[in-house]
């Protein structure tokens, strides 16, 4: 798949906000302090995790190869009164200094990397016995409103199908939405993991605003902006026509793996 999230930058920026107020409760309990800490966000895209560390305290560096997303992410960065620093680079290839970080974070973004450079890379940038957090989230399936759009953009898909995002549709066995061959990977690369785990949470959708959250996923990137509007607005229609003008509750995971640099 050709993914190019400056498609869906503004429908990523109003509609990936979903950032549930559970994560940083979970990470404190589980002695994660941000509070004058370094860190470095890689994939940072719009900005929303980033701005919850900043908010906690931290002072944040938004790695983000989509300058698309950097631009909507300085907008609600100037919004909300933080100040976010972003370098318009690759994980890979981030640009940033030697041993400077305490926190590494990756959002959403873990299986669109080269993971072996992304890993030598984070060696070079985090300070001795820094933090690596690895964290996932996203809808889960089993609700009607789920099932009905996947049929939907199906029929637009090459041969009828929805891939798995990134490298994960090249795995087979999962440990809490992380694919088990990553975990060999970091500790392969010494990055000891003191504790992985999930939680659910729910988010109310319009139909409107279920439409946007579609918009901005990855399966929709490849398309030109005509074609996603048609894709969109036939979701919108069928939903409308099946529910009415209700909010739906859509059930998400949230997915952390803690790692330690040794």
């Amino acid at each position: 798949m050709d993914v190019n999230f400056g498609n869906v930058a503004r429908r990523y920026a109003q509609f990936r906000n979903d950032l549930p107020n559970e994560l940083m409760d979970s990470l404190k309990i589980r002695g994660v302090s941000f509070t004058g800490k370094s860190v470095a966000d890689f994939g940072s895209g719009t900005g929303v995790l980033s701005r919850a560390l900043c908010r906690e305290g931290a002072t944040v560096t938004g790695v983000e190869p989509s300058r698309e997303l950097i631009e909507e992410a300085k907008v609600l960065d100037k919004n909300e009164g933080v100040t976010i620093n972003y370098v318009n680079h690759f994980a890979e290839s981030t640009s940033l200094e030697s041993e400077k970080f305490d926190y590494i974070t990756v959002l959403r973004a873990w299986h669109w990397f080269d993971r072996q450079k992304t890993m030598d890379e984070m060696k070079r940038i985090l300070k001795d016995r820094g933090t690596i957090l690895i964290m996932d989230s996203g809808f889960i399936s089993g609700s009607k409103v789920i099932s009905d759009t996947v049929e939907i953009v199906k029929r637009y898909m090459p041969n009828g199908v929805i891939k798995p995002a990134g490298s994960k549709q090249n795995s087979k066995q999962f440990i809490n939405s992380f694919p088990v061959e990553w975990f060999q990977e970091w500790k392969q690369n010494r990055f000891d993991l003191t504790e992985t785990y999930k939680f659910e949470y729910t988010v109310p959708f319009t139909n409107a605003e279920w439409c946007g959250r579609v918009g901005s996923l990855s399966w929709l990137s490849q398309f030109d902006e005509a074609t996603q509007n048609q894709i969109l607005e036939e979701i919108y229609n069928h939903l409308h026509k099946e529910f009415g003008d209700v909010k739906h509750p859509i059930l998400h995971g949230c997915y952390i793996s803690i790692l330690k640099r040794i």
